[in-house]
C-alpha cells in the first residue's frame, strides 16, 4: 500500500551509529518528529478515528504529536476532522468526542504492560527494604512511586537513590505514577506494589520510554484519591487496537 505524504515514511533522521528512525509529520502542529514521539490514528471499518499507540492496526495512518488539551480542543473545533479528512482524503469520518481519553488509557496500557513484562523477566525490584539495597548500591536504574505512596517512604527511597548514584553526582529520585498502588500491583501481577526499582539498564530505558509518552501526553493531572480501585487489569485496560507485546514492528 502506498503511503501518504502526511506520513512522511520516506523521511528520516539520523541516530548516530546504531542507524535511522523514521519521522512523521504532525497533521495537527506540521512538525516533524521521531515516529517513536508521535501517536498513530488509524480508522476503522466503519471510518471511526481510533488511537494506534503501537502502530500496529491496518491500512493508512495519520499522526499527532500534541498533548491531552490541545488534542480535545482540535476535537471540540472540528480541526481535527479536518486534518484527518486531507490525510485520508476522505469526509466520511467519525472522530469520538472522548478520542482524547481513548488516546491516555492505550499510553496507560502501553506503560504498564511494558512493566508487566519486565517483572516477569525478573529485571525489577519490589518492597522498600529491596528497593532500598539496590538504589545504595547503585543498582536501581529507575525508581517508580505510585501515586498513593507515602512521603516518608518516599523520601526515604530517593535518598537512598541519591546516595547511589553519589560518584555520578546525581541527584535524581523517583518518578511519581499517576496511578495508585492497586492498579501498579495489577500491571505486576504482585500485591500492594508502592514502589517499583528497575536494577537493568536497557528494561529502565525501556520502561521510561512508554512512561514519558504517557505522561507528557496527559500532562498534571488531579491527585489521585489514597485507595484508588480498579475492576481489571492493565492489559485489560479501555482503548485497545491492535495491542501485542511485540512492539518492535514497523508501523504505517
Amino acid at each position: 500500500m502506498r503511503p501518504l505524504p502526511d506520513e512522511s515514511d520516506g523521511v528520516t533522521t539520523g541516530t548516530g551509529p546504531g542507524g535511522n528512525v523514521p519521522v512523521r509529520k504532525c497533521i495537527l502542529s506540521g512538525d516533524r518528529e521521531p515516529r517513536g514521539s508521535l501517536i498513530r490514528l488509524a480508522l476503522s471499518p466503519d471510518g471511526e478515528v481510533l488511537p494506534d499507540v503501537r502502530a500496529k492496526a491496518p491500512g493508512r495512518g495519520a499522526w499527532i504529536g500534541v498533548g491531552r488539551i490541545a488534542l480535545d480542543v482540535a476535537v471540540a473545533k472540528g480541526k481535527l476532522k479536518g486534518a484527518l479528512a486531507r490525510s485520508f482524503r476522505s469526509g466520511a469520518i467519525v472522530v469520538p468526542a472522548d478520542l482524547g481519553q481513548r488516546v491516555a488509557d492505550q499510553l496507560q496500557r502501553a506503560a504498564l504492560d511494558r512493566l508487566g513484562l519486565e517483572a516477569r523477566a525478573g529485571r525489577l525490584v519490589t518492597g522498600a527494604e529491596r528497593i532500598e539495597a539496590a538504589a545504595r548500591s547503585g543498582k536501581a536504574h529507575l525508581l517508580l512511586h505510585a501515586a498513593d505512596a507515602g512521603a516518608d517512604g518516599t523520601r526515604k527511597l530517593d535518598q537512598a537513590l541519591r546516595v547511589g548514584r553519589a560518584r555520578e553526582g546525581s541527584g535524581d529520585r523517583g518518578l511519581a505514577l499517576p496511578v495508585g498502588r492497586t492498579i501498579l500491583g495489577l500491571a505486576l501481577g504482585r500485591e500492594n506494589v508502592v514502589h517499583v526499582a528497575m536494577t537493568d539498564p536497557d528494561a529502565a530505558r525501556r520502561v521510561r520510554d512508554a512512561l514519558d509518552r504517557w505522561l507528557q501526553f496527559i500532562g498534571p493531572e488531579p491527585d489521585l484519591k489514597p485507595c484508588e480501585t480498579a475492576p481489571q487489569g492493565a492489559s485489560a485496560l479501555p482503548g485497545a487496537v491492535g495491542m501485542a507485546e511485540d512492539d518492535a514492528t514497523e508501523g504505517y
